[in-house]
């Protein structure tokens, strides 16, 4: 049995032991490809709002082209949900999506 709580917190209980974990998920901030902003557009955001590198916003630019869209950064979704709104304030699509792991 797996539990949300507000800080993106999850419980797993063991029902043949009974032993109980708590770890925090993990998320991932996606940009999205469209055919309305420029890549400069893009790579600006990145640097204003995700701190990265003109370098590394560049990379992360071309990759959402290609793919359709990018994880440009992971962490806690109360990190992440600020620059998602930011990103979507410059007309940007921007989701956050929990990493799932198994």
């Amino acid at each position: 049995m797996k539990l949300f709580t507000a800080s993106a917190e999850r419980t797993s209980e063991d029902s043949e032991t009974g032993l109980v974990e708590t770890f925090t998920a993990s998320f991932n901030l996606m940009v999205w490809n469209d055919d309305v902003n420029t890549f400069e557009w893009v790579i600006e955001t990145l640097v204003d709002v995700c701190g990265h590198t003109a370098e590394q916003a560049e990379q992360c630019a071309f990759i959402i082209h290609l793919n359709g869209k990018y994880a440009v950064k992971q962490g806690d979704y109360e990190t992440l949900k600020p620059m998602q709104e930011a990103i979507i304030d410059r007309g940007i699509n921007a989701t956050i999506e929990e990493i799932v792991e198994h």
